[in-house]
């Protein structure tokens, strides 16, 4: 696996690089050499430090962000959820296949329920990222692999939609028309 650190308002230690790229190395057993990793190590304010953790491998993507008041104690906190969510994830997938799921039933099931409610916001922040075909039960995997409130895929149709967890506890998907 890949292994790339970046810091901002913060200067990483070469101490502190050895420890991270050695425990985030652990985790190669779950994938194969493609895999990247990126640490960003950052301070939060003047006491507390925010350490985020992003593995990619094949569409796949497992994120964890801490914030403590030690930089060292950060990455043995944000490991272990990474982990979890690949060990959930890995499982769900092996559990649907060991019950006879067929897997292109499994991989392009649209039978959920959804509504689209358009929400205001203000754009303070304006992220570049890759985006990936899945279906609709593989982006609900990315969504609780991740410790965002929604993610973004392109559908089996080549179209980009966006799904999010409602307050309920069922979810949403934003499913946009482009009107000219």
């Amino acid at each position: 696996m890949k292994v790339q650190i970046m810091s901002k308002n913060y200067t990483v230690s070469e101490k502190l690089e050895r420890i991270i790229t050695e425990k985030v190395n652990k985790l190669d057993r779950y994938f194969e050499d493609s895999a990247t990793a990126k640490v960003v190590c950052s301070r939060a304010n003047k006491d507390l430090f925010k350490l985020e953790l992003t593995i990619k491998d094949k569409g796949l993507l497992f994120r964890s962000e801490v914030i403590s008041d030690n930089m060292y104690q950060n990455i043995d906190l944000a490991l272990p959820k990474v982990e979890r969510q690949i060990i959930k994830y890995s499982t769900k997938i092996k559990d649907k296949l060991r019950k006879g799921a067929d897997l292109k039933e499994l991989l392009f099931n649209d039978d959920l329920d959804y509504e689209i409610k358009p929400e205001e916001c203000h754009v303070s922040k304006v992220k570049n990222f890759d985006i990936y075909p899945l279906s609709t039960n593989e982006a609900i995997m990315e969504l609780e692999n991740s410790d965002h409130a929604f993610y973004v895929y392109v559908n089996e149709k080549g179209k980009v939609n966006i799904i999010y967890k409602r307050a309920e506890g069922d979810y949403g998907i934003i499913d946009p028309n482009i009107v000219i």
